[in-house]
């Protein structure tokens, strides 16, 4: 089989499963692509070879690298934040040292943090956007989330999700530590 061939006989197979990655329906890509569902079944299934303008439509909608989407190698790739190399915020809170875990592209959708806290410290933050949400998992210690007028005492292993979208507060009783993702908004 010739390299072109070889291309086309991968392609279905890596434009599904971007689709899948992305938890994405064939509807959704039509819409976000502006090739029809149909079509987008027909090259998933190898039924059909795309041409450039479209395989772009369909890249550019599945968030994928289209020369990486043609390469013939799969490549695993892992990317490694080193504990020593992780950005801390500052000046947020009293008494917190908050890692930030997830990668900068990220920010705004999804984001990791590690959160270390002095004794009583607290994390006291404003509404983040519309739909936010955070979900906390207390590592060590024990710690007191409040979101809105609701408030919850947490142990190690104990994890809360609460809307991030009111006013909301993480504080700890003693020393503690905690995972925190925030999503949207």
């Amino acid at each position: 089989m010739d390299e072109k061939e070889n291309i086309l006989a991968l392609l279905p197979a890596r434009l599904k499963a971007a689709r899948a990655q992305r938890g994405l329906s064939l509807d959704a890509v039509a819409k976000l692509s502006g090739v029809s569902r149909s079509m987008v079944s027909q090259i998933e299934r190898g039924e059909s070879s795309p041409t450039i303008a479209t395989l772009w439509n369909l890249t550019t909608a599945l968030q994928v690298d289209f020369a990486g989407l043609l390469d013939e190698q799969d490549r695993a790739v892992i990317t490694v934040q080193r504990a020593s190399d992780a950005p801390l915020i500052e000046k947020r809170g009293s008494g917190c040292k908050i890692k930030i875990l997830s990668q900068p592209e990220d920010a705004g959708q999804q984001e990791l943090y590690d959160l270390t806290f002095q004794s009583g410290g607290v994390l006291d933050s404003q509404p983040h956007g519309t739909g936010a949400q955070e979900h906390l998992t207390v590592l060590d210690g024990r710690i007191v989330v409040t979101s809105g007028e609701a408030t919850e005492m947490l142990e190690p292993g104990d994890t809360a999700h609460y809307p991030a979208d009111v006013p909301h507060a993480i504080r700890a009783e003693g020393t503690a530590r905690a995972f925190l993702v925030v999503r949207g908004g």
